[in-house]
């Protein structure tokens, strides 16, 4: 039906039910009256044009009635009552009184036809046209403001695939209850059971406020069932208008092992890096390009993005001009290896940065197992070539990206980062530049997180390959990693270790089976197979040693290292003897001075 067609008729049915309206009241109020008389006539004409009227001022006819609400019945209620009065002021003008009793029933009648006319459209549309077994049959999990939105916009939507059957709730006083003709059905714990009872396809988380933890124990009763599980946007990105509510998406991985934002020292990071030269190492990986584009929000004046892979580099630069062409930030590439000392030395002199943020290395486990003498020529000499190139420069501070895996290390390349460490605090006592290192864990979706290997797996149909059923693991996100990492260079006094607050560790086989179950898939079709732990690595991470535990923290999830003995002498060594010794001799010598296990030591103490 076209507008002009659907106007028409509603003016045509409004015309009929004023002037039913009108002779029906006169038979109720006196069966005898003559309804052709003229003051009634002249009230019913004026009854109907006043209607018009205001359904013209009120947009009556432009409504769309199948998604009628309270507003919409307000509008009628102003309508109607409007032109009653006015008909009641003609009356009194035509025969000096009104017909009162006349009014009010006509009124009441007006009210009930007009209002039920427009509601049988609704109920027809709701009861009958909606029924559409094609439908997704969903159950929304939040009875609150942001479920009613959802269950709302589900059913108005004529083209949504999704149709609201039920609500989950742990409120009491919601139980039971019907909500826009929707039952809540219980609890939480009635998800496996009412998803298996009501034949549900889809499930909506519908909390966007939901805490991270309470969202895991929630998609952990979702995966016992075989719906697909959806989410609602970020309550941000509802409040600012980005998405709708109808908008939904998977629950990621990163919502079931992220943490709840940390709110930054916004003061003291300008402080140290508005209007300064920032200069980054490792700039196109994950973590770098992510603390690129963090520290791009607090307005430096220029940022050096340094990297040895000049398509990394490249593409974070591209993306840094766009995101941030509006704010003047100067944006310069070099494509260097951080083993080139005289390039490092070079590139500081030219840019005299005023924070350093070296983020390069070699992270990957087994690799640098099987090649020691690359993860001491870029972790350890590489960190040296850029520390004492910053320090020349007058660089007035230098952060390293170090890792867990230098607490007792039990691998090459946890051992070559916490020689990196030791030189990095050595190198705090005798510069003039502040030298700090930032240890964490694993980050979600970083390249060499196995996140992403397991979803490839997946993709192939399984198995998913699991080295142990009792590893775990710390994880972060990339942009809290990278944010939390900037924070404590703005708390760097000289000298420190600065340790990330991983949450709680994860159970690797744990992770596997809800990126199976995220992809919508069972355990029992893709399948875990565990391969055994690779050389060097451990059954569980930690964040400090014993003997450097603060256990009070110093910022919001950042925590402080206390002072350590620093094998100088012995890394010196390392430098100069690895070119002559064999694979397994290196090996055992970077993992016994990373661990203390030194014959002869020519030691420094930190701080």
């Amino acid at each position: 039906m076209t507008f002009r067609q659907r106007y028409s008729f509603l003016v045509f049915l409004d015309s009929f039910i004023v002037l039913t309206a009108v002779f029906v009241s006169s038979f109720f109020v006196n069966a005898t009256i003559d309804v052709f008389t003229v003051p009634i006539i002249v009230s019913s004409l004026v009854l109907l044009v006043s209607h018009h009227a205001f359904a013209l001022y009120y947009k009556l006819y432009k409504k769309a009635w199948e998604y009628a609400s309270v507003g919409e019945l307000i509008i009628i209620l102003k309508a109607v009552t409007f032109s009653i009065l006015i008909t009641g002021v003609v009356q009194i003008l035509m025969v000096q009184t009104a017909f009162l009793r006349l009014l009010a029933v006509t009124w009441m009648l007006h009210m009930l036809l007009i209002g039920g006319s427009r509601l049988c459209w609704r109920l027809f549309r709701d009861n009958v046209i909606k029924q559409d077994n094609s439908k997704k049959r969903t159950l929304i999990i939040g009875a609150g403001s942001a479920g009613m939105m959802v269950a709302r916009q589900l059913l108005q939507n004529t083209d949504s695939e999704l149709q609201p059957v039920a609500f989950i709730d742990d409120s009491p006083q919601k139980q039971n209850l019907d909500i826009l003709g929707i039952p809540v059905v219980g609890g939480i714990h009635r998800i496996e059971k009412a998803a298996e009872e009501l034949n549900i396809d889809n499930i909506v988380i519908a909390i966007p406020s939901l805490r991270k933890r309470q969202l895991n124990t929630i998609f952990q009763e979702c995966a016992k069932t075989k719906a697909k599980t959806k989410i609602l946007p970020m309550l941000e990105d509802l409040v600012t208008g980005k998405v709708s509510v109808s908008q939904f998406r998977d629950v990621q991985v990163e919502d079931l092992l992220g943490r709840e934002p940390v709110e930054l020292d916004i003061t003291s990071i300008s402080q140290y890096v508005e209007g300064k030269v920032i200069l980054v190492t490792g700039a196109g990986g994950s973590i770098g390009s992510e603390i690129c584009r963090q520290i791009s929000k607090f307005n430096p004046e220029k940022l050096v993005l340094l990297g040895h892979g000049e398509n990394s580099i490249f593409s974070a630069e591209i993306e840094l001009k766009e995101l941030f062409a509006h704010t003047g930030i100067k944006f310069y590439t070099e494509i260097a290896d951080i083993q080139d000392a005289k390039k490092m030395i070079d590139v500081m002199e030219f840019h005299k940065p005023h924070v350093v943020y070296h983020a390069a290395a070699h992270k990957h486990v087994p690799l640098m197992q099987r090649n020691p003498e690359e993860a001491v020529k870029n972790n350890v000499m590489g960190t040296m070539n850029v520390a004492r190139a910053a320090s020349r420069a007058g660089v007035g501070k230098f952060v390293m990206i170090s890792t867990d895996k230098a607490v007792n290390p039990t691998s090459v390349m946890g051992a070559t980062k916490r020689l990196a460490e030791m030189f990095i605090q050595h190198m705090d006592t005798i510069s003039s530049t502040t030298f700090v290192a930032v240890r964490f864990g694993n980050v979600l979706g970083s390249r060499g997180s196995v996140i992403p290997r397991f979803k490839a797996q997946i993709q192939k149909g399984g198995p998913v390959t699991v080295t142990h059923p009792d590893m775990v693991r710390y994880f972060m996100t990339i942009p809290e990693a990278s944010r939390l990492v900037i924070q404590a260079g703005a708390l760097a006094r000289g000298g420190e270790i600065f340790v990330l607050d991983m949450g709680e560790p994860v159970k690797i086989v744990d992770l596997a089976r809800n990126l199976i179950k995220l992809s919508g898939h069972t355990v029992e079709d893709i399948g875990i197979e565990f391969t055994g732990m690779r050389p060097g690595e451990k059954l569980y991470e930690e964040l400090l040693g014993e003997d450097e535990v603060h256990k009070k923290q110093v910022f919001p999830k950042i925590y402080i290292g206390k002072t350590s003995d620093l094998y100088i002498a012995e890394i010196e060594e390392i430098i100069q003897t690895y070119e002559g010794l064999d694979i397994h001799t290196l090996r055992k010598k970077l993992l016994d001075v990373a661990n203390g296990r030194v014959g002869h030591t020519e030691l420094v103490t930190a701080g």
